[in-house]
């Protein structure tokens, strides 16, 4: 039974960019451009994948602002999508958040926060394997990973207060240590031989398959470009949940827009600025089998740890210890900002009946505690399960759908309700929204054609939601 019937605003301009800035960065920006490089095969092209991905963030987020400050409250694009179609639209995306966006995001950065904990004390291996059940394992990589999750749900049902403090504080710390990276990465640690490799192939762009170079160019280059953003824009993404904790948000029709502005901005900078360390420590085409990091390059970083290659050459043994410390401050507040906002999402659906009834319910702190159990115990059996980490190769082809949706619905709604209030209007509207939405069709288009057993099973987890729903509106309807 509900114990406090109204969130507490408690969130200034600062913690909700905090929530942005904090939600975003993870352990990706150390990782993926490996991936990218092997994709693009050119220095140039990877920058312009991360600036494409920082383009297309920025301009999804100048866009959401109009709907932040028109329909200010908990659930932020559950809302928006309810408002600009129908409830089923809205279901589609809860649902979704559910099964895999927020819940197998929350997994996997867990998962990642163990695997890097790890480093920093050996006992806890994931080659250490307890029980192998094929679809479930079980060891102590699992235990940390679900431990770290069950901490930050308690630590989150103690109110947003204390919510907001470790998100702070986090992220805080977080950005505090990449921008210490990047300044010893530009200013200690730049390889002129790496340098002048990598200028030599700014726009030589190829492509990896089954180990051997393939020159790109015309459409194969735009779909191996669309192709390499998939982590790009995973390890961008998350930036919307601040608008879950609308209610919670001190003048939210003007601290959520800016906040989506300010902390969008602020993590492509610094993306982009972690890249150009790369391509000025390490040359981007490397050998699988070198023997040291500068033989690896890029391309082929051990277990694609790229921040730990780049700063090898200054710390020595000592770099893997030390990017571990600060993946493991990364990822243990990346998730506290995705299990403080994603309950919000639930709680919005259990009062339009769309989810279960005790969901919507605050505790006497303020908070859904419900929505916090719920989402912890899923996203702990997703830790448990083999399969999460495939999940999230579903789960940018299906954000994408909603991303497309939710700012569409800003042209549905100038359309069809201009006389509500909009005390912040989308920047550059409606070229900046158009602009966003032909590049995500893009994008999508070339996930259909080029990897379908990712794309169509992520759109497949949407449109099970359909019959989901309908069977929630009969429970409804009964009860």
């Amino acid at each position: 039974m509900s114990t406090h019937s109204t969130f507490k605003k408690n969130l200034t301009l600062f913690d909700s960019t905090a929530i942005v800035v904090g939600s975003m960065i993870g352990s990706g920006i150390f990782i993926v451009s490996a991936d990218i490089a092997r994709q693009v095969g050119s220095p140039g092209w990877l920058m312009m994948v991360w600036i494409i991905t920082g383009v297309m963030t920025l301009f999804a987020a100048l866009s959401y602002g109009e709907l932040a400050g028109m329909f200010p409250q908990a659930g932020g694009q559950y809302i928006y999508l309810k408002e600009a179609y129908n409830p089923l639209m809205a279901f589609l995306y809860g649902w979704t958040m559910f099964m895999v966006i927020q819940t197998g995001t929350i997994a996997a950065v867990g998962m990642a926060f163990a695997k890097f904990f790890g480093v920093l004390v050996p006992a806890i291996s994931e080659s250490v394997i307890w029980y192998d059940f094929g679809y479930v394992k079980f060891g102590p990589v699992q235990i940390v990973a679900i431990l770290s999750i069950v901490i930050l749900t308690w630590i989150n049902s103690r109110g947003i207060s204390a919510g907001k403090k470790v998100q702070n504080a986090f992220t805080s710390g977080k950005v505090l240590l990449l921008l210490l990276f990047i300044i010893i990465g530009l200013g200690f640690a730049m390889n002129k031989n790496a340098i002048h490799l990598n200028s030599k192939i700014l726009w030589d762009t190829q492509t990896l398959f089954n180990g051997k170079p393939i020159p790109l160019s015309g459409f194969a280059l735009i779909a191996a470009v669309g192709m390499a953003m998939v982590g790009s824009l995973f390890s961008s993404d998350a930036w919307n949940n601040i608008t879950f904790t609308a209610g919670e948000v001190i003048n939210p029709k003007k601290n959520i827009p800016y906040s989506l502005a300010l902390g969008t901005f602020t993590v492509t900078i610094m993306y982009l600025l972690a890249n150009i360390v790369y391509l000025t420590v390490l040359q981007l085409r490397g050998d699988p089998v070198g023997t040291d990091v500068a033989s690896r390059g890029i391309q082929f970083a051990l277990n694609d740890r790229l921040g730990t290659a780049a700063i090898s050459g200054i710390f020595g043994n000592s770099a893997m210890i030390l990017m571990a410390g600060l993946i493991v401050i990364s990822t243990f507040g990346c998730n506290n900002g995705l299990i403080l906002a994603g309950a919000r999402v639930y709680y919005a659906m259990s009062h339009d009946g769309m989810f279960f009834r005790r969901v919507g319910d605050l505790n006497s702190k303020g908070v859904p505690a419900n929505g916090l159990v719920i989402q912890c115990v899923w996203a702990s059996l997703l830790c448990l399960s083999g399969t999460y980490s495939n999940l999230l190769d579903y789960v940018v082809f299906s954000v994408l759908i909603f991303y497309v949706l939710t700012i569409f619905g800003i042209f549905v709604l100038r359309k069809r309700n201009p006389e509500i209030e909009r005390p912040y209007k989308a920047f550059g509207y409606p070229v900046v929204p158009a602009i966003y939405i032909l590049s995500a069709l893009l994008i999508m288009g070339i996930l259909l054609a080029y990897k379908p057993v990712y794309s169509w099973r992520g759109l497949a987890i949407v449109l099970i939601g359909i019959p989901v729903y309908f069977l929630w509106i009969k429970r409804k309807l009964r009860n």
